[in-house]
């Protein structure tokens, strides 16, 4: 069944008037626990900010909860550990069968988990994971290090070996952003100069203010790697306005506004990594753990779909996100 808003407004009026029954079978919490699940499940989604990617993200898990009649509570921790931590405290006082945690930082991870293993509660984790999984559900990841390779090697292409200066335009220090402009550098070709790397903090007007600062400290700029395309549009803003208009950006993402941007050429490239296909294997997986089932593929941890995207791959490029989010 197609993920709407209407599923989202009838999951909803479910959960205000009364519960909903799932049809009778045990959940196996997991192997140590020894207790099982009857009825329906509530999950409780603690996620990381409130960017395009986490507003998808979020969308898509409370859809495909919907359509797996699962009750779902959702918090954003806006970036911040400590309000991660009190969101996680939160879900395990609501008596959530698991929780699902789109993490604002590595470093807090320890402390989630920590907290969720004290109490019972099974973790599912979306776009990180620790090297030690063995105190989690599962999770589902995006392989940031590739993303960011992905668009250092467009470089490399682009470029030819010529010398070329770039400045990269990072999202918020810790977890995702860390890894992506990890990918990068450790991917560019020798010929290639990072005279640049400053915060953006996935806020756009931030990283326009860090684009200002960056085209007038290397006015010879020829790359801008972004880590994502909210962030890139005002980026490449601030350097139009300076007259730098040949600066090619690459960033991440695949929203339809970044295809289109593929298309009039004010982006270079994208790389595409879904997070709607994100979200809806988060909930599907965590569903089929609690009950003991095996997941498609196999894993514990599954990996979403990443793809370099150019202007001449930009109309088959996987949809990003549910068409209602704005």
């Amino acid at each position: 069944m197609p993920r709407t808003a209407r599923a989202r407004r009838a999951l909803v009026a479910s959960v205000l008037g009364g519960s909903l029954a799932l049809s009778g079978c045990g959940l196996d919490w997991g192997e140590d626990s020894g207790e099982s699940l009857d009825g329906t499940i509530t999950l409780g989604f603690v996620n990381g900010g409130s960017t395009r990617f986490h507003r998808c993200l979020q969308e898509a898990v409370e859809d495909t909860a919907a359509n797996n009649t699962t009750l779902i509570h959702t918090a954003e921790s806006g970036q911040d550990a400590n309000t991660e931590l009190a969101n996680i405290k939160d879900m395990i006082a609501r008596h959530v069968d698991a929780l699902i945690v789109q993490t604002v930082d590595v470093d807090a991870l320890k402390d989630d988990i920590a907290k969720a293993k004290e109490a019972g509660v099974p973790i599912f984790l979306t776009s990180i994971v620790p090297d030690d999984t063995s105190d989690i559900l599962g999770a589902v990841v995006v392989d940031l290090k590739n993303v960011g390779a992905l668009d250092a090697r467009w470089i490399a292409r682009d470029a030819a070996g010529k010398g070329v200066q770039v400045g990269i335009v990072a999202g918020a220090p810790g977890a995702a952003s860390d890894l992506l402009v990890g990918g990068f550098k450790d991917a560019l070709p020798a010929n290639a100069t990072v005279v640049a790397n400053e915060p953006g903090m996935f806020d756009p007007s931030k990283a326009g203010k860090v684009a200002e600062s960056m085209i007038q400290a290397h006015p010879d700029l020829d790359y801008a790697f972004v880590a994502n395309e909210e962030m890139a549009f005002a980026v490449r803003k601030a350097f139009d306005a300076a007259g730098a208009e040949d600066v090619r950006i690459v960033t991440v993402n695949g929203t339809d506004e970044g295809l289109a941007a593929l298309k009039d050429g004010r982006f270079a490239a994208t790389v595409a990594n879904s997070a709607a296909d994100t979200g809806e294997l988060a909930v599907d997986n965590t569903l089929a753990l609690l009950r003991g089932e095996d997941v498609e593929g196999g894993a514990k941890v599954a990996t979403t779909r990443v793809r370099l995207v150019t202007k001449g791959s930009a109309d088959t490029a996987p949809l990003y996100c549910d068409p209602e989010i704005d």
